[in-house]
């Protein structure tokens, strides 16, 4: 490969096409269907699909098919196939639905209003994750551009990520022949820890998550004539979740949603943390004098990739400030969201979830969990030797750093059910979502020279993917690391 020819196509793609494409997809409000139940009346799924499918169809690929396959009643799926130079398969992911909008937005930004500012294109599902299907199209014609030959590769982008990938199963079944056996998943999904170099993610956390209710009362009473006869649902609530978490350290005290860390993790966490430095939580954006959770970086890291951790994401039965009298409310809700380690079953910590927070209620208070979300994780299968080199040597070449490894704290769904659908495959997982890109929140951002280093590696792995191939080397070569059982629910 010609390096410096191949840093020009794609930064001339980027620049020319790319970018204005991307502007027109984040214009375009297409929720996931988790957070736009009239999804398909709205027609903005449709919208992003077709802009992206089309944009396909007129790149200079050679043996390329570009398909949208709609199965009845779920969202619409990209498929491209793309003929090759042998029967060796790359598999290529990305998702083209979105996070609703979040409050909070800058005032000369929003999630539907694209706005270049230097180096960063604002606005919701430019990084997570409508970048992929031009990274992964013009790292091939980078590769056909010099007469560079590859493996077939698959592309498929989904329209139900963010809502936990449950339509993507039945695509994926429907399409199995078609399919194949890729012996090399490339996901572009995933986050960097910086922007200097190439970061591959080793392990993503599951999820188990749902509705916890606590009731005491028929309808609101006198807060004054009430409270110190009925328990309040706030306090009992609070009681429930002291069941789970220390209230103090955010540790999860239930021993059975915890795992033993893999050593080579552990290592991981401690070479990231030397090169991060406080890098690890200066990404977030911090009020002053507020501290994080841990103050050993190696912990900070290993608790948000491989420790259970929870979040309370929503809350009902709470009125508004302005609009909260003197009442002893009936109910409190709460939206649980607990990120599980990469090999424990979501399964199993569900219904344990459920156990602890529902047996015994205090007071006799009338308390439900509603599961609502139960996604497995992934651990990566060890780095085969031609993989490893060629990631190193690919993020040497375009970034001009050695790569780097770690887990990263969200969930993919895909990857723990392709985990286990090809058990030989091997998996590079990486992305552009870096130091306050913001994914899901306000303020989103897409780095685009982080864009287009990526999309330079991947064309650099796929042709050295074709010389291991061709030497045999990419078959049966990983076993999948822990236990992978694909929830029927989840959410990244």
């Amino acid at each position: 490969m010609d390096t410096a020819k191949t840093d020009r196509l794609v930064a001339d793609a980027w620049d020319g096409d790319i970018v204005p494409q991307l502007v027109e997809y984040i214009r375009i409000p297409n929720k996931s269907p988790m957070f736009d139940a009239d999804w398909q009346a709205n027609g903005y799924m449709d919208a992003a699909t077709d802009l992206l499918a089309d944009w396909a169809r007129k790149q200079d690929i050679k043996g390329m098919q570009v398909e949208v396959v709609r199965l009845p009643g779920r969202t619409p799926l990209i498929f491209i196939e793309i003929a090759g130079h042998n029967d060796d398969c790359v598999l290529l992911y990305g998702h083209l639905d979105k996070q609703p909008e979040m409050t909070g937005w800058a005032d000369d930004l929003g999630p539907w209003l694209p706005v270049l500012k230097g180096d960063r294109l604002y606005g919701r599902g430019g990084a997570d994750d409508g970048y992929a299907i031009f990274g992964s199209l013009t790292s091939i014609r980078a590769l056909q551009a010099q007469g560079l030959p590859h493996a077939r590769c698959v592309v498929l982008i989904e329209a139900c990520e963010e809502s936990g990938s449950y339509d993507l199963p039945f695509y994926v079944d429907h399409l199995a022949e078609r399919i194949g056996k890729p012996s090399l998943v490339v996901c572009l999904d995933s986050g960097c820890a910086n922007y200097d170099q190439l970061w591959c993610t080793t392990s993503l956390r599951g999820l188990a998550g749902g509705n916890l209710r606590v009731q005491v009362l028929t309808e609101g009473v006198h807060s004054g004539d009430a409270s110190g006869i009925v328990p309040s649902s706030f306090r009992l609530l609070r009681q429930l979740l002291s069941r789970l978490e220390d209230e103090a350290t955010g540790k999860i005290l239930v021993e059975e949603l915890s795992v033993e860390i893999p050593e080579q993790r552990r290592l991981q966490a401690v070479r990231a943390a030397e090169v991060l430095g406080d890098d690890v939580f200066d990404k977030f954006p911090f009020l002053p004098g507020m501290t994080p959770m841990d103050s050993d970086l190696t912990q900070m890291i290993l608790n948000r990739t491989w420790r259970p951790m929870l979040s309370v994401t929503g809350a009902d039965g709470l009125p508004p400030l302005s609009n909260a009298g003197n009442v002893l409310r009936p109910t409190t809700a709460v939206k649980l969201s607990l990120r599980l380690p990469p090999t424990l079953n979501p399964r199993v910590a569900t219904e344990i979830l459920k156990k602890v927070l529902t047996s015994n209620p205090p007071n006799g208070a009338v308390v439900e969990f509603e599961v609502e979300k139960a996604s497995t994780g992934w651990n990566s299968p060890a780095l085969a030797p031609w993989l490893e080199h060629a990631i190193d040597h690919a993020s040497q070449e375009f970034f001009g750093a050695p790569a780097m490894y770690m887990g990263e704290g969200g969930t993919i769904p895909f990857m723990g059910m392709l985990g286990e659908k090809f058990p030989g495959a091997q998996f590079m997982i990486t992305g552009v979502l870096g130091p306050h890109s913001n994914a899901h929140g306000p303020n989103e951002f897409l780095h685009i020279p982080t864009g287009k280093r990526v999309t330079s590696v991947v064309a650099r792995v796929i042709a050295d993917h074709y010389q291991a191939s061709e030497k045999g080397l990419t078959r049966g070569v990983g076993a999948v690391a822990g236990e992978s059982n694909f929830g029927d629910h989840g959410c990244c």
